[in-house]
């Protein structure tokens, strides 16, 4: 009889998983998705109170969720979280100011940078010596941006530091592969959240949106989270160094 190929499993049962900006859009989205695959998953965000609603109802839910109020600018404090080592680490906290180049402020500039780079760069780093020191395998997934892969519209600084998440991840995933460390990112295009809102009202922004996605709507956060649990799951066991582009065909051209 021949024997037939399996499918691997999509299943997070035993893991742990810290998800970083968690309170609300992406970040829960993707908190929720790890969950639902029976991850337990610690919640961390700046804002208490609206990070306990979200952990709330998850646990309403049935699901194992914990909360950890971490500003992951805090290099200190995020090393302090990873005591006890995740086997799935998600990083959702970003930071975007936009302006034309010419008026991009010093100030603006290096707050973008600290969270979107340094702040993506000292994570991923105590998440691998975490997992390192315990002997596990794991995944860390960054939510990047398709501006990670092309320019924008106002958006050079933005551009600037996803680009370098591009860059910074694929030169981690050559040192941590062979002690099976997988690093890779997720790379949206505009996701509907409350967030966003703003720019989806400017008639002029979102005709421009609209002609550069190849779909006929715009993302929501559901998009994001299948791609997050299959590089969370074992069924991405030979993914690593490169980035799901979410976008609804935007880089296609």
């Amino acid at each position: 009889m021949i024997a037939l190929p399996r499918t691997p499993s999509f299943d997070l049962r035993g893991k742990r998983a810290l998800v970083t900006g968690a309170s609300s859009g992406i970040g829960l989205g993707c908190a929720v998705a790890l969950a639902q695959a029976g991850a337990h998953v610690v919640c961390a965000a700046r804002r208490a109170e609206v990070l306990q609603d979200a952990v709330t109802a998850m646990q309403g839910q049935g699901w194992s969720a914990d909360a950890l109020v971490l500003d992951q600018t805090d290099v200190g404090a995020v090393a302090d979280a990873f005591a006890d080592p995740f086997e799935v680490v998600v990083n959702s906290a970003g930071l975007a100011r936009h302006s034309a180049a010419v008026d991009t402020a010093p100030e603006d500039y290096d707050a973008v940078m600290n969270v979107n780079v340094r702040a993506a760069y000292f994570l991923s780093s105590h998440a691998a010596k975490s997992m390192m020191g315990a002997g596990l395998s794991g995944s860390i997934i960054h939510i990047s941006s398709q501006m990670g892969h092309v320019g924008g519209v106002d958006r050079a600084v933005y551009c600037a530091s996803k680009h370098a998440v591009e860059g910074m991840v694929k030169a981690m995933a050559i040192e941590w592969g062979k002690m099976g460390i997988r690093i890779n990112t997720v790379c949206p295009t505009f996701i509907r959240t409350p967030l966003t809102e703003p720019t989806f009202s400017d008639p002029e922004r979102l005709a421009w949106i609209m002609d550069k996605i190849k779909l006929p709507r715009v993302g929501e956060v559901s998009d994001i989270m299948g791609a997050v649990q299959f590089l969370a799951s074992d069924a991405s066991a030979m993914v690593t160094g490169t980035s799901m582009l979410i976008d609804g065909g935007w880089t296609a051209d």
